[in-house]
């Protein structure tokens, strides 16, 4: 049984926060995916191994983490991949991998083009 992460940054502001939240329950109706959580780097919680260790009370055997960040910088090169790589090895029989993150996915100009046209351009 798989499992899905959507980890964000985390903001002190907890409206930010809970729109992670939002995107991750989104996520989970419109894939059909009944094991989504958001997770957050810092200030916010769940932290990622909080949201995983959620996930394996449920079951689940895989997960997949999902970067909510835009482009592979200091985080995604160094701090996401770490936490994966802790978490491996404190989870022998846990498979976890991570998606790249959204930039350079077609979805994203189509959402930029929305929005430009959304302020009339």
């Amino acid at each position: 049984m798989t499992g899905y992460v959507v980890f964000a940054h985390g903001s002190r502001i907890e409206s930010a926060n809970e729109a992670v939240r939002s995107v991750a329950a989104d996520l989970a109706r419109a894939g059909g995916f009944p094991h989504v959580e958001a997770a957050f780097l810092e200030l916010g919680r769940p932290d990622l191994e909080g949201a995983v260790d959620v996930l394996i009370q449920r079951g689940v055997s895989s997960i997949v983490v999902i970067p909510y960040f835009l482009t592979w910088g200091l985080h995604m090169e160094r701090d996401i991949s770490r936490l994966v790589q802790r978490i491996s090895h404190s989870h022998k029989d846990l498979h976890i991998t991570m998606t790249a993150p959204l930039d350079g996915h077609p979805g994203l100009v189509a959402v930029l083009v929305d929005r430009a046209r959304s302020a009339g351009g």
